[in-house]
């Protein structure tokens, strides 16, 4: 009995550091949905197929030059600021014209979605690729006694200064303030003589390249990348993000590791139901908590 135990609690560290590390790219996969919410009160749900075109860009790169995923992380950053601010520039001031905004958003980010995942298909073929188990460290590593994939504290690593990143320059920036500032009341924002179109676009910019940076990091994750997961990665990111409090970065890096340690644990002991923990997750929010883990139901910055 003493030695099922121990081996019980052994399991359930290993989860719990294996979860911690995941947790922290769940955060950075899904902070891009949540800082574009909590802007625009728009929900991109083309969000995962930006990180579905993060893996193939990856994959494209350590291909072609051998890329590690680690550099690729940062190189494709960006890239996504460019392509997702001229796009906000080119269509949402058309978007802003009709009368209900966030339905017609929702419809014009569900056909960009079908788009991008038929243009992946087209561009790299319906099959899943992966990196070669060359392309990093494979070597477990140990900690407190118990062995770990490498892969686990690569991407926690790479993950963890993009989210500090992005947190200096959320709150420790002019730019960022501006952008608070919209979070919490745009009409207010525009009142003072903030330019809330520029910090929409430029939000929209760092949103998408926070999801191709996850994106990278998420063909590690899960061993791979198709054109067609788009759709199951936005709504893992949408019940972590809804967790955390939709518009609440902070909230957003809680819930990330939450889910990480929730995910991790039910493969330890229900492996059977681990896929459920997004779906229960959005449920129980929505049942015993609709603001979410920080509990407002006012948006915060």
């Amino acid at each position: 009995m003493t030695g099922w135990r121990n081996r019980t609690a052994v399991l359930a560290l290993f989860a719990i550091i294996g979860g911690v590390l995941l947790g922290l790219f769940y955060a950075l996969f899904a902070m891009g949905l949540n800082i574009v919410f909590g802007v625009q009160r728009i929900i991109n749900l083309a969000h995962g197929d930006v990180v579905m075109l993060g893996g193939f860009a990856a994959w494209d790169l350590y291909s072609a030059l051998h890329m590690s995923p680690v550099l690729a992380a940062v190189i494709v950053l960006p890239f996504g600021v460019a392509v997702g601010y001229g796009f906000h520039r080119l269509v949402v001031p058309r978007l802003a014209r009709a009368r209900d905004i966030e339905t017609m958003s929702l419809v014009l980010f569900f056909g960009i979605s079908q788009v991008i995942e038929a243009l992946g298909a087209i561009g790299f073929g319906p099959n899943e690729r992966t990196l070669p188990i060359a392309a990093l460290p494979s070597h477990p590593i140990r900690f407190l006694g118990e062995s770990y994939p490498a892969y686990l504290w690569i991407v926690g690593a790479v993950s963890l200064p993009l989210l500090v990143l992005f947190l200096l320059y959320l709150y420790r920036t002019p730019l960022g303030l501006e952008t608070r500032a919209v979070m919490a009341d745009a009409r207010e924002a525009l009142a003072v003589g903030i330019d809330t179109r520029r910090i929409s676009a430029i939000t929209f910019g760092v949103g998408i390249a926070l999801a191709a940076a996850a994106g990278v990091l998420a063909i590690v994750v899960f061993s791979g990348v198709d054109p067609s997961e788009g759709a199951s990665l936005t709504i893992t990111a949408f019940a972590i993000i809804v967790f955390g409090s939709l518009g609440n970065p902070i909230g957003t890096i809680v819930a990330g590791i939450a889910f990480g340690v929730l995910s991790q644990l039910a493969q330890v002991y229900l492996p059977e139901w681990s896929n459920l923990v997004p779906y229960v997750l959005v449920l129980g929010t929505m049942l015993l908590r609709p603001e979410g883990l920080f509990g407002r139901r006012a948006r915060v910055a």
